[in-house]
């Protein structure tokens, strides 16, 4: 009886939130991933004028969509954060420096912003809606049982 209690699904708002906030983290990965990946020669010529080598212009588009999407359903999403915050990180130092520009300040700290979120996300955890918690419970059934 007490464990059917504990395993009882309980969404709350903390949830609701966790999964809102998720998706809305996504989609700018999503999109800029989709982007770059339809465009994969165009994308890879702007990254060469800014010194990004096109192994590595590849693996950041494969991250803004594998991380992009593990956020959105909620898998591995700490490991997806952490990945996400610090590219972000990478972002902000490595091309918007030039504060002198009120754009590049503020797209400087938007990535600030953004990897601000993805910590947050890395200690909060992907919640109840998620397949974090869903694979989660499909194993603590099958250990029970």
């Amino acid at each position: 009886m007490e464990f059917e209690e504990e395993s009882a699904v309980l969404v709350n708002i903390a949830d609701m939130a966790l999964l809102f906030g998720r998706v809305l983290l996504s989609l700018l990965f999503l999109e800029e991933g989709i982007e770059l990946a339809s465009n994969l020669d165009t994308a890879l010529e702007a990254m060469a004028r800014l010194g990004v080598t096109a192994p590595i212009a590849i693996a950041t588009i494969a991250l803004q969509l594998g991380a992009g999407l593990a956020i959105a359903f909620g898998l591995m999403t700490r490991l997806a954060a952490l990945g996400l915050g610090l590219f972000c990180l990478l972002t902000a130092m490595l091309f918007h420096t030039n504060f002198a520009s009120h754009n590049e300040l503020l797209h400087f700290e938007k990535d600030l912003a953004i990897s601000g979120g993805m910590f947050a996300l890395i200690v909060a955890g992907a919640g109840k809606l998620s397949l974090d918690m869903l694979i989660r419970r499909h194993w603590n059934t099958r250990l029970v049982a």
